[in-house]
């Protein structure tokens, strides 16, 4: 016979022994659970779940959008902006607003950079600052710093350049002016008394008419030139 002390405490030894395998086993279970949930936090990518475009390292980085040929054509129907285009282009992509603003006074004025005017500059440094460069810059086609006075070719420059063409260095108002100086001194001639030799008013007339519709044509050619 097992004494009754004996028996009782083997009892109270084996329930103590059970009781703290079950405290372990849960203890266990609840650190696997743990490190399940923290496991697709941490790993995101590897788990195969989706990241949401704002999280992507690719989120920042600018979208190279391509302009339509309408706004290509609606920045080089300008002269002045086709001859910002010219100017940065010859002058590795950069300039500052107060070179670009002489250097076209200096073309539309047909004089020197050293002898336009304050009107003149001011005239042209006006429209460009509040016109013409922050239209190109919405375009993406310059880049323009208010702040700083400067302005830089972007991304877009390149395809509009490729219908820019070369700089119109035809004066083309001079040659119309030519003609009609030497037709009015024709005419003078004519008056004058060089008819009994041929040149009438007529002839003059029909002269002049041919000179002025030859320019013209030509003029046009040049124009529509452009690529």
């Amino acid at each position: 016979m097992i004494p009754h002390r004996l028996l009782s405490n083997v009892t109270r030894i084996g329930f103590q022994s059970s009781t703290t395998l079950g405290t372990q086993q849960t203890r266990s279970q609840r650190t696997q659970a743990n490190q399940n949930t923290q496991s697709p936090t941490s790993a995101t990518g590897s788990t195969g779940a989706q990241v949401p475009p704002e999280d992507r390292d690719d989120a920042d980085e600018p979208e190279n959008r391509e302009l339509p040929l309408d706004q290509v054509f609606e920045i080089l129907k300008n002269e002045r902006r086709r001859l910002v285009l010219h100017y940065l282009e010859s002058n590795d992509g950069e300039s500052t607003l107060s070179d670009l603003a002489e250097h076209i006074a200096a073309i539309e004025n047909d004089t020197t950079v050293k002898a336009i005017s304050s009107t003149q500059r001011k005239r042209v440094y006006v429209g460009l600052y509040q016109c013409h460069l922050p239209k190109m810059d919405d375009m993406d086609i310059i880049d323009f710093d208010q702040n700083r006075g400067t302005v830089k070719l972007s991304q877009n420059a390149e395809q509009v350049k490729s219908y820019l063409g070369e700089p119109d260095e035809q004066p083309w108002y001079k040659m119309y002016l030519g003609v009609t100086v030497v037709g009015a001194t024709l005419f003078v001639i004519a008056q004058a008394g060089a008819s009994q030799y041929g040149l009438t008013s007529a002839v003059i007339l029909f002269l002049l008419i041919i000179g002025i519709g030859t320019l013209g044509v030509l003029h046009a050619r040049d124009i529509d030139s452009l690529p």
